[in-house]
């Protein structure tokens, strides 16, 4: 049984940061998936793929991966850098584009 640990990215959908503080601790998949023949349908007998734990930091994660004896791979985030834009940028007189319509 093996999980990776990590902090979630924001959705392109999502301007915040809400749900992106929290740590992940989510199973990897144990057995393959199949299809249904009938409907097409993929399922899997696998229920871990189902569960994801919540933690407030990656230290209690990782504590809890250790003591349930869970093998673990922790993922590091990468923070999105902030871009300074002005809007009187775009008016400047030494601009190197050529502002336009």
């Amino acid at each position: 049984m093996s999980a990776k640990i990590y902090r979630p990215a924001r959705t392109a959908m999502q301007q915040g940061q809400a749900k992106t503080q929290q740590w992940v601790l989510e199973f990897d998949q144990q057995t393959p998936r199949t299809i249904d023949p009938l409907f097409g349908y993929t399922s899997s007998s696998d229920m871990l793929q189902q569960v994801k734990l919540s933690f407030e930091t990656q230290q209690e994660a990782e504590d809890y991966a250790r003591r349930h004896g869970i093998a673990y791979r922790v993922i590091a985030p990468k923070d999105a850098k902030e871009k300074v834009v002005s809007y009187s940028d775009n008016f400047r007189s030494d601009r190197i584009q050529p502002w336009t319509h």
